[in-house]
């Protein structure tokens, strides 16, 4: 979203103060409107396209798909529950580390409230059941002791 300052406030402080705020534009009166208008489509241009990268996530093996918490692999397209998505998107971007139980319990939850452990294997098992469906079995692997891996390309 972009935020346009119209004013009639016409000094340095109130238009540095703006910016520090977080507008993206100070316009003080009187203006031309054709070129409000066309910071408004430049604005408007530069916010959509952040927005479609923001989309999907290429993971290399497979995308994730923000919008709608799926999983897409050569055509085929699985959905995700909201913590199958939260687990597989923290372990998108941390790719190649491995990530403790606690880590990720930590990102689904965040809460000081007692979370069964068992949840977590539940969802994990659940989660690789789909990946196998996409015919990427074992691309989350265990690591006793320590946590969880997602493997795969680079």
């Amino acid at each position: 979203m972009g935020i346009i300052v119209i004013t009639s406030r016409d000094n340095e402080i109130d238009e540095l103060l703006s910016i520090n705020y977080g507008a993206d534009h100070y316009i003080t009166k009187p203006f031309n409107i054709q070129i409000l208008l066309a910071k408004i489509g430049s604005l408007l241009r530069r916010t959509n396209s952040s927005n479609e990268i923001k989309e999907k996530i290429d993971a290399k093996d497979f995308i994730l798909n923000i919008s709608n918490s799926t999983i897409e692999k050569d055509g085929k397209t699985i959905e995700l529950t909201k913590n199958e998505y939260k687990i597989l998107k923290y372990l998108v971007e941390n790719r190649n580390k491995i990530i403790s139980r606690e880590e990720i319990m930590d990102s689904l939850w965040e809460s000081e409230s007692f979370i069964d452990d068992n949840t977590l294997s539940v969802n994990m098992t659940r989660l690789r059941t789909k990946l196998e469906e996409l015919d990427l079995k074992d691309i989350i692997e265990t690591r006793r002791g320590q946590g969880y891996i997602l493997k795969g390309k680079d």
